[in-house]
């Protein structure tokens, strides 16, 4: 079903209190894609996280549209993907919408404004607003985890976001780059035990950020990319990290990741224990909000159910040791 229109919530956060659209001025994907191609070469596309484009937008008199040459584009669209071999790729745009919500409003985890917004045919679409572009227009310098750790394709090969460093190994970043370390550790290891309970098999070096409005006082970035990849591939990984939680930990199946294993983790990163066991404790914990969200968020039934059995699944897990 369309959303008519943005709430008043929606409408203060993403767009300063003005009054937008959550419909594109375009048909379709599909029917406007000469019109989405001509804003790509004039905008650029920012970039593809796995296999979804993602677009430059301005709003304009309430509307959301594609950005011009030389407008600088305070917001990102994210499509569904459009290739084949992603399962149920036209509801990618729900599950992120839905994931960061559940992140922030279940888990009180910072998320990057985000909401839904569709084309006219009913097609829908996932919008970001940059966290890193400031309402006068100054863009604070943002690095992702690869780029601070100097990582490459040309270093590391073409799976040089994945291969590289293990979560534990991304805590020295953090360590190297930020003053208030420890804040900013635990905010890292609570995204990480998220996107463990959300089955995220994508959180890579890429979807980590910090970012400074001086280029000295650096924090860590709102989350951002968090989905559930379990519905959409045929052979998803429990970490996208393939040197998992740290380097020393042995990864046979979902069986082998425990509380323990987080608790490790969190020591790695140099956290007090009992930081550790109260972030854990909460994640443990039961939330019948999930359920509740899952459920109303727009995902078709079978997916919703997919989604939640993993998600509480993993829950449990985390009073394994």
């Amino acid at each position: 079903m369309m959303l008519e229109q943005y709430d008043h919530k929606t409408l203060l956060e993403m767009f300063d209190g003005e009054n937008v659209s959550p419909v594109l001025p375009y048909e379709s994907i599909d029917g406007d894609i000469e019109t989405i191609q001509a804003s790509t070469q004039a905008s650029g596309r920012i970039s593809i996280s796995g296999v979804q484009p993602k677009y430059a937008m301005v709003v304009d008199n309430g509307v959301l549209r594609f950005a011009k040459e030389g407008e600088q584009g305070r917001y990102i669209l994210k499509i569904a993907p459009i290739e084949p071999h992603i399962l149920e790729r036209s509801w990618v745009p729900i599950n992120e919408w839905v994931t960061m919500r559940i992140a922030e409003q279940v888990y009180g985890i910072q998320t990057a404004r985000n909401a839904l917004c569709y084309f006219r045919n009913g097609t829908v679409a996932y919008i970001t607003r940059r966290f890193d572009v400031q309402p006068n227009g100054t863009k604070w310098l943002q690095e992702d985890f690869a780029s601070i750790a100097n990582i490459s394709k040309d270093s590391h090969g073409s799976d040089y976001k994945y291969n590289a460093l293990s979560y534990a190994e991304c805590g020295a970043l953090i360590d190297k780059h930020v003053s208030a370390a420890m804040v900013e550790k635990r905010k890292f290891f609570r995204i990480v035990v998220f996107n463990y309970l959300t089955c995220n098999d994508d959180a890579h070096l890429k979807n980590f950020s910090l970012m400074s409005p001086n280029g000295t006082d650096y924090r860590m970035t709102p989350a951002y990319d968090l989905l559930n990849t379990y519905l959409h591939l045929t052979n998803p990984h429990i970490f996208a990290l393939t040197k998992n939680l740290y380097p020393e930990m042995v990864l046979d199946d979902t069986h082998s990741v425990t509380g323990k294993s987080f608790e490790e983790f969190g020591k790695k990163l140099g956290l007090p224990d009992k930081l550790i066991n109260t972030e854990l404790d909460g994640f443990r914990t039961e939330k019948p909000q999930v359920k509740i969200m899952l459920e109303n968020c727009g995902l078709p039934n079978d997916l919703a159910r997919m989604y939640y059995l993993g998600y509480n699944y993993r829950r449990q897990t985390l009073s394994f040791k």
